[in-house]
Parts: structure tokens; sequence; C-alpha cells
């Protein structure tokens, strides 16, 4: 099980003239820590639970070309992209360009958006439930047409016409970036993941829980005739023990993984000053885990 790290914070306890240098230093405690996944949120405003919405937040695109511009090996992604936060080919466009000036290390993570309030303060629509469902599932589809050098056309949908899905340069990985689609809903979401999905993020809320949804998917992808084990799982990981440096509690809560198929865990720290952690708890975590293993 390898361990990535998800930036959700921007408080810096020096203010906005010291997230650049933060950041950087971030991403390098991450690549010398060993980790596979560096993230950060995609929203306009501060999560509630972070803070709100009067709290720092960065545009999540121009930061991981930040990110991308001070690593050379972590993986880069948005965990996660709400469907309705960008037209889906620019979308396609930006997650391109993302993996073309980082060497193909982009991820596309992509979800149904769920925040009301930064849309309504922003001014961008913000439509029921089964409407960004059919959005997101459109918007996958863009993507690929776009990614696929063979397929440049018109693209025809309920939601999105495009009368053209040209994309040069071309993404730099192989086939294409990967698609990460976050969230656990059992009809839709893991059935999108079955049917377009390279990669899923779930929820550690607990092993029974995750092993669940775990079948869920490997139902949908006997449906969807998909290779189960061609899908990437990755999970979300936000306890206690990780905020208050327990290593011991952490890898006790994370056994009961090991052994679900799990490649990722990821973990979110809640600091605006991540890079200090990430050298005092999540260096060792790595190590812990290889001795999970």
């Amino acid at each position: 099980m390898r361990v990535g790290v998800h930036i959700n914070r921007f408080d810096h306890p020096a203010g906005a003239p010291a997230l650049g240098a933060e950041l950087a230093a971030a991403g390098a405690a991450a690549e010398a820590a060993g980790v596979s996944w560096l993230s950060v949120m995609d929203h306009y405003f501060q999560m509630e639970f972070n803070g709100g919405a009067e709290d720092p937040m960065l545009e999540a695109y121009a930061t991981l070309g930040f990110l991308a511009a001070h690593t050379e090996t972590v993986r880069l992604g948005a965990l996660v992209t709400g469907v309705t936060y960008r037209h889906p080919g620019l979308l396609a466009k930006i997650a391109t360009t993302l993996d073309v000036l980082s060497g193909g290390r982009a991820a596309l993570g992509i979800g149904a958006a769920w925040y009301d309030r930064e849309h309504a303060g922003l001014g961008v629509p913000f439509p029921p439930l089964a409407e960004r469902f059919e959005r997101l599932e459109e918007t996958l589809r863009i993507c690929l047409q776009m990614w696929d050098p063979a397929a440049n056309g018109p693209f025809e949908g309920t939601h999105y016409r495009l009368a053209e899905t040209l994309c040069v340069p071309a993404p730099v990985s192989t086939p294409h970036p990967e698609i990460m689609i976050g969230g656990s809903g059992e009809k839709k979401t893991l059935r999108l993941v079955a049917r377009y999905g390279d990669a899923c993020n779930l929820f550690a809320t607990s092993p029974e829980e995750v092993t669940h949804k775990l079948d869920v998917l490997r139902r949908h992808c006997d449906t969807e005739g998909r290779d189960y084990d061609e899908i990437r799982k990755t999970m979300t990981y936000t306890a206690d023990a990780a905020d208050d440096g327990d290593l011991d509690a952490f890898a006790r809560d994370i056994s009961g993984y090991t052994k679900l198929g799990i490649d990722t865990v990821i973990l979110a720290p809640r600091t605006g000053a991540p890079a200090e952690w990430i050298e005092r708890f999540t260096a060792p975590a790595v190590r812990r885990l290889a001795e999970l293993d």
C-alpha cells in the first residue's frame, strides 16, 4: 500500500505571502518521504468543516501547475474536480496541459459536485443531482474523445455539444491521464467507475464498509465487462491518528484495509503548513506501511 498526501487547507500562519514557499516545501517533502500521490482540493470556497468560506482557498489547477514545477516524480491531481466547475472541453485541455508540463504525471480526479454555496456565491449554475450525474458521464465521454487522436469530431450530448474535440498537444501519459472518480455512491458513482474510471477514491470509513463498496464495484465491473483488477483503488484517511501524529494508532487503523486491494491511502492533514507535517508523520508512515505489507 502506497501513501498519498491531500493538501486541503491554505491558512498558513504567515498568510498568503507564505503559501508559495510552503507548497514548494511540501512538494519536496512529499517526494523525499516516498509519497506517490499529491493532490489539492478543487473548490471556489473553503469547506465549512475546514473553517468555512471566509478561509483561504487557492484555485486547484493553478496550484497543481505550481506543484508540477517544484516536483519531479509524484503524481498530481485534484481530489476531486466538481463536474460543474469547468466546461468539459476546457477541463480536458487543462488536465492535458498539466500532464504535458509535468512529464506525464497528471490525473483527472472528478466527481458530481456538491457544495452549493460556492456555486451560488460565484454565480455558477448548480443543477439538480440527477442532472449533475448526466453531465458527469458526458464529461467523461468528452475527455476520452479529446484524448483519442483518432476521434476528433463533433460530440452531441444532452447537455454539451462540441463541434470539434481537438486536443493538441496530446497528453504525455499513455493512453491518457488517469481518470479517478471520487465518491462511493453505489448506483451511479461506482457504475461510472466501472465504465470509465482508471481509479476510484473511497473514504476510509471502516474495513467492512470499504469491503462492501468494493464488492459493489466488482459487480458493476462484471455488468460492464470490465476487469475489476484494472482499476486502482484508493481511499482518503482523515482520522485523528494522522493529525495527532500517532503512528501506532494509524498502523492499527490501516491494518484492516491492507488485504482489500487498496493501492494508495491518501492522508489529508488538517493544517495550512503541511511541509513539516509530511516530514514528521508521512515519512515514517510510508515506512510503517511497507512493514505492514
